[in-house]
């Protein structure tokens, strides 16, 4: 089975432009970063609630808690909030007025939770206008997989991050290529 490809820095400005231009551009942003920038599952961005991001003062929390019937191992887990994740937290809750708690965190058109399978069809949908082949859904996570493990990570805090119950899962989701063997020898 062909993994997800993983974008590059120049593909996923196309994406961040493309989506902009678009309709529901703060939602779909808003989506698009939690796959890049927390490594999240589809399944685990359409159960995000208000409640998950934000505190009971209304404040963006440091951490997600992602409930444990809504992850793949069916375990809880901590998705740390950084500062680029936190600004785009801040940027979509300033479009959209403060809901109930329990209330999905992204919406579908029809005011609707997303379903894992819609959402995975709208990242479908956005690599395909930003014509790039062989993107889905799980690209958002290969990118923050790689992209930690090439910024000298441990492995068991990317396992960890990730919800990955055995380190060569999260090996399979490492992207290599030339420039990075080149840039590795180099360090030499």
């Amino acid at each position: 089975m062909k993994q997800a490809k993983v974008l590059s820095e120049a593909e996923l400005k196309r994406v961040i432009a493309l989506v902009a231009s678009q309709r529901h551009a703060a939602r779909n942003r808003m989506a698009v970063m939690l796959s890049f920038y927390a490594g999240m599952r589809v399944g685990e961005i359409a159960a995000l609630t208000i409640g998950d991001v934000l505190d009971g003062e209304g404040r963006i929390r440091d951490q997600i808690i992602l409930r444990a019937e809504t992850t793949k191992r069916a375990e809880a887990r901590a998705v740390f909030v950084n500062g680029k994740l936190r600004r785009e937290f801040e940027r979509y809750l300033s479009v959209f007025p403060t809901r109930d708690r329990n209330s999905p965190f992204l919406m579908t058109q029809k005011d609707t939770a997303f379903s894992p399978n819609t959402l995975c069809q709208l990242f479908g949908r956005i690599y395909k206008d930003a014509g790039i082949d062989g993107a889905s859904s799980h690209s958002g996570r290969r990118w923050f997989i790689t992209r930690l493990a090439h910024s000298g990570v441990s492995p068991k805090v990317i396992m960890t991050l990730a919800g990955h119950r055995n380190l060569s899962t999260t090996q399979r989701y490492i992207e290599v290529n030339d420039h990075m063997m080149r840039a590795a020898v180099e360090g030499l």
